[in-house]
């Protein structure tokens, strides 16, 4: 398999297109009600969230918890606020 050339493939239009849907995954410590607390952090932060997408899963000794949810962003600049705004929770540790 051919590694995507990300160069090549933002000229042609592909990858990311705003407006659009994404998905954001958000991992932290499993005690901070993270399921609860990142779509309130990203609602906060201006974006639509499609709270129906909110799914969560523990790490194998339940120290941690991974939190993905789908939001509409209009602009790039829009997007990386949105990890921005979750970066900066003292209970997340980083984002995707």
């Amino acid at each position: 398999m051919e590694p995507i050339d990300f160069s090549k493939a933002k000229q042609d239009g592909k990858g990311f297109q705003f407006p659009g849907e994404f998905e954001i995954t958000a991992v932290g410590k499993a005690s901070a009600n993270l399921p609860t607390h990142v779509p309130q952090i990203l609602d906060r932060a201006g974006l639509h969230v499609f709270h129906e997408t909110v799914r969560h899963r523990q790490s194998g000794e339940g120290n941690f918890v991974s939190v993905t949810v789908t939001v509409r962003c209009e602009s790039r600049e829009q997007y990386e606020a949105a990890h921005a705004a979750l970066r900066e929770n003292a209970d997340i540790r980083y984002t995707l």
